[in-house]
């Protein structure tokens, strides 16, 4: 009978013992499905941005501070954080606050680790120096942008100035600057540009006609503003308020309404306009003036009181009258110098102008039986950099065969203008527009530099 219990007894407690083997051996079990789930499928660190701060580059004056927060990341609480400033370590934080003390561009770098693991996320903080020095030049060559054109057209090192059509006037005395706005064009410009020594230039107009930056028929938006007092009073103050704003260095006032039978009364209305907005822009503000070379700047008043001119020594208008006028170089060396030559035996010194050239082609797109232009509708303008991508041999012309045939300014022709310009004394050129243009050896700008190095 006691050998009996004790049988069962035994029994018992083996199967107690195998029950106690078996939950270790399934907790170690466990342990190793955990460690080895985690080595097999890790979890990654992620980073929130719920603010957005890393989807575009910011964009401040310094002193002022570009701060880093709305951030989250996963796992919570668990990962190493480091924040790098052009790749020095910076802070361990959660969030980051960038406050330089000096102008430039930085790079600024997020770095999250778990495990051995990262993700990370970079952005650049562009910082608008309070003090700054131009270089130095002896000749200007000026980049003349159009209000669609961005700090990425500009090659900085071989630019002395930039103008950046970003005023638009309206004949109430009203100004829209709204087309730099769009992706902070005009902050960046203006803080790229200083970065770099560039003076940069508020280019003001009525509404152009297009690529070629002409007037438009009987449209009198700008003429209308300054030629009545109380107008004129409203757009200097709203221009004087936007340099100001943007930290600009000057304005060039680009006198479109020249295709008008108002326009004598227009032009001379530049005058008081340019002496009040003198008055009212801050202390050594650059103001230019950008003039017509035809039978109108007869009507110019007394322009010795902007800092320079830039004439509009392109487009001679002598290949487009339908059934008559022989297709051709319309913006042709010879018409460039007879257009220099207006100004300086009328209004001023080769050293107070700056010679005009394109960056653009006129194409033909029908042509009649003799082989001029069949109508008022069937040439077009094209930009240079389109002409180049229709025919990448281009750079070195002044024609290709686009449509009926496209004319305009390839590099040797624009080296020989500027080398004119340079030798005759003239203190520099701008093209037009500089976001028609093409970085690399086949650029226009580069080829007005290097004539007048």
């Amino acid at each position: 009978m006691l050998q009996k219990k004790y049988i069962i007894f035994s029994k018992h407690c083996i199967e107690l013992l195998t029950l106690l083997l078996m939950l270790t051996i399934f907790a170690e079990c466990g342990k190793d499905m955990a460690t080895k789930q985690e080595k097999e499928y890790p979890i990654y660190p992620r980073i929130f941005d719920n603010g957005r701060v890393f989807s575009s580059s910011s964009i401040i004056n310094e002193g002022d501070t570009a701060k880093f927060i709305d951030l989250q990341y996963t796992p919570v609480n668990k990962v190493q954080i480091k924040w790098f400033v052009n790749d020095s370590l910076a802070s361990t934080d959660t969030a980051f606050s960038f406050c330089p003390k000096t102008g430039g561009e930085f790079s600024i770098k997020l770095v999250v680790t778990y495990n051995g693991d990262t993700s990370s996320r970079q952005t650049s903080v562009l910082v608008n120096p309070s003090k700054y020095t131009f270089k130095p030049y002896t000749n200007i060559t000026m980049a003349y942008l159009t209000s669609a054109g961005t700090a990425a057209n500009i090659n900085w090192n071989i630019v002395t100035h930039v103008a950046y059509k970003v005023g638009l006037v309206s004949p109430d005395g009203g100004l829209d600057v709204s087309a730099g706005e769009v992706n902070q064009a005009a902050n960046e410009l203006v803080a790229k540009a200083h970065i770099n020594g560039v003076p940069i230039l508020m280019g003001i107009s009525g509404r152009l006609s297009g690529i070629d930056g002409w007037a438009i028929y009987e449209v009198n938006d700008f003429g209308s503003a300054i030629i009545d007092a109380t107008k004129r009073k409203l757009l200097v103050q709203e221009v004087a308020n936007y340099v100001v704003q943007k930290r600009m260095d000057g304005v060039d006032i680009m006198m479109s309404d020249v295709n008008s039978d108002a326009t004598p009364d227009y032009l001379q209305a530049i005058g008081p306009f340019m002496s009040e907005l003198r008055a009212a822009l801050p202390p050594n503000s650059i103001i230019t003036v950008t003039a017509t070379v035809n039978y109108q700047h007869w009507g110019y008043p007394d322009l010795s009181g902007a800092d320079w001119v830039n004439i509009h020594a392109f487009e001679d208008n002598m290949h487009v009258t339908p059934g008559l006028d022989p297709i051709g170089q319309s913006s042709s060396y010879d018409f460039m110098v007879s257009s220099a030559e207006i100004w300086t035996a009328n209004h001023l010194p080769a050293n107070k102008i700056v010679i005009g050239i394109p960056a653009f082609g006129m194409r033909y797109d029908q042509l009649d039986a003799n082989g001029h232009n069949l109508s008022w509708g069937s040439y077009s303008y094209v930009t240079y950099s389109d002409i180049l991508a229709f025919d990448s041999s281009a750079y070195n012309k002044e024609e290709t065969n686009m449509a009926y045939g496209v004319y305009f300014n390839g590099v040797p022709l624009v080296t020989q203008k500027a080398a004119y310009a340079k030798t005759d004394g003239f203190k520099g050129c701008y093209l037009w527009a500089e976001d028609y243009d093409v970085q690399g050896a086949h650029s226009l700008l580069s080829a007005i530099y290097n004539a007048q190095k």
